[in-house]
C-alpha cells in the first residue's frame, strides 16, 4: 500500500505449504503461477495457483512492493520501494538475472511490463516516472519523465505507450504524461489520498480509488475530466477492472470487503466480503488482481500473510494462501 505500514524485517527463505480453505473446486483455477512480494519479509514469493501450494520463497530486495510479469512469462519484475531499484527475476527458479538502478532518492513503486518488451515504474522519491528499454539486455536504457506531484505511487501505461497516468498521493492528484512529445504534465485533484488505478480495457475509461474519501472516480484518460464519483466502502485502496470491462472492484481496506461497481452505470451493484470488518485489521487488505478469465479475484492480506482466492459469481473465499511476511503487490502469469 502507501505511506505507513512498511516496517522492515530479515528476509525469510524456504519453502512452505500454503495454507487451504474452501472448496476442493478451487483447485481447477486454470492458471499457473501467483507472485506475491513480501514486503515486510524482503521477499518473492510462488504460488502454484492449480494446488495451492507455495513453492518458492526467496529474499528479493528492501521493502519490495507492486511487481509485473513479462510478457512472455519468463521473468518478473519487482519496485523494491525501501531502495532504487527494478529487480528482475526468472519466474521458473525466482533467481534474480538483474538489478536496474533508477538514481539517488527514487523509491520504486508502481510497475508496468508493456507489451512493447518496455517496464515502466514510478519513482516517488524523484517524482517521476521511468521507463526502462530493453531491461534483459546487455544495453538498458532509461527515460526519466517528471510527474512534478509527490508521492507519484501507482501507474498505467496506454497499450501505445505514448501515455501514463500516476496516481499521486500526497498532491492529492492524479496525472497524464506524455511519454512521446514530453508535453508539460496534465494533473487534476481527485478525492483525497488516491492512489488505486486503472484502465478500462477499451481504452475509454480512467478509474481511481481515493482512499483518504471512500470513493472512486471515472475518469476521461486525455481531458482528465472526472465524469463519475462514486461511494465506495471504506479505505478503498485499490481498483481493478475486470478483464471483460463489465465491472471495477475497489479492495476497502477497513471493511475487509471488495466494492463491485457496474462501469456502465458507476454504481456499486454489490459488496464482496472477503474477512469483514471484524477481522479487517487481523487481515490489512491490499492489492487486488483478476485473474485473467475474470472469474476470481486475488486479495492479498498484509498482516496475516495470505492472499486469498475470492471467486467473483458467488463472492465465496475459496482458498487462502499462506505467503512471505507482509505480502502486498502481486503478479500472475497464466
Amino acid at each position: 500500500m502507501g505511506r505507513g505500514g512498511l516496517g522492515l524485517a530479515s528476509g525469510l527463505t524456504g519453502v512452505l505449504a500454503a495454507l487451504l480453505v474452501g472448496t476442493p473446486a478451487a483447485a481447477d483455477a486454470g492458471e499457473g503461477a501467483l507472485f506475491v512480494a513480501g514486503k515486510r519479509g524482503n521477499t518473492l514469493s510462488k504460488v502454484d495457483l492449480s494446488t495451492g501450494e507455495e513453492v518458492l520463497r526467496l529474499p528479493s530486495c528492501t521493502n519490495p512492493h507492486e511487481l509485473a510479469t513479462s510478457p512472455d512469462g519468463q521473468h518478473v519484475a519487482l519496485a523494491c520501494y525501501g531502495g532504487t531499484t527494478v529487480d528482475v527475476f526468472r519466474t521458473d527458479t525466482l533467481e534474480r538475472v538483474k538489478s536496474i538502478d533508477l538514481g539517488a532518492n527514487a523509491r520504486p513503486h508502481g510497475i508496468v511490463w508493456h507489451a512493447s518488451g518496455a517496464i515502466y515504474a514510478t519513482a516517488e522519491g524523484r517524482r517521476s516516472i521511468f521507463q526502462i528499454v530493453g531491461p534483459l539486455t546487455g544495453a538498458t536504457v532509461l527515460f526519466e519523465f517528471g510527474t512534478g506531484k509527490q508521492g507519484s505511487h501507482m501507474l498505467v501505461v496506454s497499450p501505445d505507450a505514448r501515455t501514463a497516468w500516476t496516481t499521486d498521493l500526497g498532491s492529492r492528484t492524479v496525472t497524464r504524461v506524455d511519454l512521446v512529445t514530453r508535453l508539460a504534465p496534465l494533473s487534476v485533484t481527485v478525492g483525497e489520498e488516491p492512489e488505486g488505478i486503472a484502465m478500462a480495457p477499451d481504452g475509454k475509461t480512467l478509474w481511481v480509488s481515493a482512499r483518504g474519501s471512500n470513493q472512486a472516480f471515472a475518469l476521461d484518460p486525455q481531458t482528465m475530466a472526472v465524469r463519475e464519483t462514486i461511494g465506495t466502502g471504506r479505505f478503498p485502496l485499490r481498483i481493478a477492472v475486470r478483464p471483460q470491462g463489465d465491472v471495477a472492484v475497489t479492495s476497502d481496506l477497513q471493511d475487509g470487503s471488495l466494492s463491485v461497481i457496474d462501469t456502465a452505470t458507476a454504481k456499486v451493484i454489490r459488496t464482496i466480503p472477503v474477512s469483514g470488518p471484524a477481522e479487517a485489521q487481523a487481515r490489512f487488505q491490499v492489492t487486488i488482481l483478476w485473474s485473467k478469465d475474470g472469474e476470481r479475484i486475488y486479495v492479498a492480506e498484509t498482516a496475516s500473510d495470505t492472499v486469498a482466492e475470492v471467486d467473483f459469481a458467488s463472492a465465496a473465499v475459496l482458498r487462502r494462501f499462506k505467503v512471505g511476511e507482509g505480502g502486498d503487490g502481486m503478479a500472475i502469469l497464466p
